[in-house]
């Protein structure tokens, strides 16, 4: 059998640091084709230094200098790559990237994205809405570009109940909005048909799959970030905002999906956990 294509999405808080903390060795055990990086928060050089020669690189960093960032790192050179989302007066620097790469003679379209983490009735909330209002703009794009296409990263938003430790105390909070998880119920609803949001609003489905909860089931979690406060790492008190989004004709190859927890609250080199998926194309 052909080894399937693994692809790990990470959000890194910071690669210099993480690296530091053991990334490195992570990787090297993980026999990772794809991997994708959100809050980079560095240079294109310091990923080609902290990387090596052997991973081929693109890389789209935010306006402001040390914030956001994300990457896109793979064993085989994409073919193409975009960074163009949303209007053209909306700055997503840093926060979408998009990467063509041959596969078996067919193309898989793989998205690296950083969410705003927004703030309830704030500006920063409706930077928020307008990325996700852009993202549900791109998505049926992606499909129709590849059958094949898959969106990763830290979309900061918990989609359902069961993705947040602590729901009820979150229902106000940016993260767990009704709004915010609306948007995701009609990503992951039927593909044409009207679907009605958990805030009562009413839109199509655009037929994505979550792959992290059809692998998992109707659990908790898991989780994929934790705060850096208190012991919620200990007391697995997380929340799962870091997805593979992928189109159902992707998803169907899936093999195995994992989140790469610590072992201990001391041996973490991000406050989030990779999620390594394996695609069996």
């Amino acid at each position: 059998m052909v080894r399937p294509l693994r692809i790990a999405s990470v959000n890194t808080n910071g690669v210099r640091a993480a690296f530091r903390k053991g990334m490195g060795e992570w990787l090297d055990a993980r026999s990772v084709d794809i991997l994708a990086m959100q809050e980079v928060r560095a240079a294109t050089s310091d990923l080609e230094a902290l990387l090596g020669p052997e991973w081929s690189i693109l890389h789209d960093a935010a306006t402001a200098k040390g914030r956001a960032g994300v990457a896109i790192a793979s064993r085989d050179r994409a073919s193409i790559h975009r960074v163009t989302f949303g209007a053209d007066d909306f700055d997503t620097a840093g926060r979408w990237l998009e990467a063509d790469y041959e596969v078996h003679g067919r193309i898989v379209t793989v998205v690296s994205t950083y969410v705003h983490t927004g703030e309830a009735d704030t500006p920063k909330q409706d930077e928020k809405w307008k990325f996700l209002d852009a993202m549900s703009e791109r998505l049926p794009e992606l499909r129709a570009h590849s059958p094949l296409s898959l969106v990763v990263g830290d979309l900061n938003v918990g989609h359902r109940e069961l993705d947040i430790r602590n729901w009820r105390g979150n229902r106000k909070n940016s993260g767990f909005l009704p709004r915010e998880r609306a948007y995701f119920d009609r990503f992951f609803g039927p593909e044409g048909e009207a679907v009605e949001g958990v805030d009562g609003s009413v839109g199509p489905g655009l037929g994505w799959v979550d792959v992290g909860r059809r692998w998992a089931g109707e659990v908790d979690g898991p989780y994929t970030w934790w705060s850096q406060r208190g012991r919620a790492f200990d007391n697995d008190t997380g929340w799962r905002i870091d997805y593979h989004l992928a189109t159902p004709e992707l998803a169907a190859t899936v093999v195995d999906y994992s989140v790469d927890r610590a072992a201990a609250h001391d041996q973490r080199w991000s406050d989030h956990a990779p999620v390594v998926v394996d695609y069996q194309l």
